[in-house]
């Protein structure tokens, strides 16, 4: 048993991990060394909704720019909505990859040992507390998620689209997903209205390259996924702006969990989500990127990799 100077509370009533347990401490201090890692959860579901995403998101760029614009006689309005079109796009998958493939804050597996807790350095009697799933010591505002099999820090939630969970380190990321989906939502559906005054005003005549009975269907089913996209994404980015500026996840918010911590003030809130003060940092997506976390280095483990 540990001789540490402090309780120890058990989430769920499991022992704690004793020493002749094997635990190689070596894998969980490497494991925490490595912050530029790629994350990827391997969960069936979750690939296949990302996927998805992302040929709904093909499929809008594809009926924009075959159907609506090139056809268009106005050169100068088909340049400007699809470079705006196709831009925003970019920023919406960029940031989709960055959600999906950014460590959310997992806490490191089986840090429950002795050596672990010494370092911590505990005053006598405070407790702390150990999941007993991935056996690790669960810091302030962590929470276990099943999917990804590891606690979180300040675990929103888990997002089968993104195929990840939200948490610490990659709610920016989520956000500006949410934000740009949005944007190409209701660009695609502003756009498929002029596309349709037009044709009908036309005659449907030199309309599209495509037939108008395709041509109707394309625009159709875009409007139903444009509409779609734009009230769930909507809804969720002003959940997730109002969650960050009272300083509350959605599972502190589901589970009316009392705050133990100071909370942050709300401009203080957003400032420690998205970085330093109010830049067009805070909506690019690509800062903070480093290409060398695409160089392969070969080596796997748990739910996720490391390049």
């Amino acid at each position: 048993t540990m001789q540490s100077g402090h309780r120890f509370r058990d989430v769920e009533h499991h022992p704690l991990l004793a020493d002749s347990e094997s635990y190689d401490s070596s894998s969980s201090s490497s494991e925490a060394d490595m912050p530029e890692r790629v994350w990827f959860i391997r969960d069936g579901c979750g690939m296949v909704c990302a996927i998805m995403t992302w040929l709904l998101v093909v499929y809008a760029d594809f009926v924009v720019t075959f159907v609506m614009l090139l056809p268009s006689k106005d050169f100068w309005y088909s340049v400007i909505n699809g470079v705006l079109f196709n831009c925003l796009a970019v920023l919406a998958l960029s940031s989709h990859l960055r959600t999906m493939l950014t460590d959310p804050g997992a806490v490191p597996k089986g840090n429950a040992t002795k050596e672990y807790m010494d370092n911590l350095q505990l005053k006598p009697g405070e407790v702390i507390y150990k999941c007993p799933k991935c056996c690790s010591i669960k810091p302030e505002r962590a929470h276990h998620c099943s999917i990804c099999k590891r606690c979180i820090r300040k675990m929103d939630h888990h997002c089968p689209w993104v195929n990840n969970c939200v948490g610490e380190k990659n709610q920016r990321f989520f956000v500006l997903f949410t934000m740009y989906i949005a944007l190409i939502s209701a660009h695609a559906l502003v756009l498929c209205g002029f596309q349709f005054f037009s044709c009908v005003r036309g005659q449907w005549t030199e309309c599209s390259d495509f037939s108008p009975p395709v041509t109707v269907i394309l625009m159709i089913f875009l409007c139903l996924e444009g509409f779609l996209f734009l009230t769930f994404t909507a809804v969720m980015f002003g959940t997730q702006i109002h969650s960050i500026c009272n300083d509350e996840t959605e599972i502190e918010r589901l589970k009316s969990e009392k705050p133990t911590w100071e909370r942050r003030l709300r401009w203080e809130g957003m400032k420690s989500v998205f970085g330093g003060q109010p830049s067009l940092l805070w909506i690019n997506p690509f800062a903070g990127f480093r290409i060398r976390r695409l160089l392969l280095r070969g080596k796997k483990g748990g739910p996720e990799f490391s390049v």
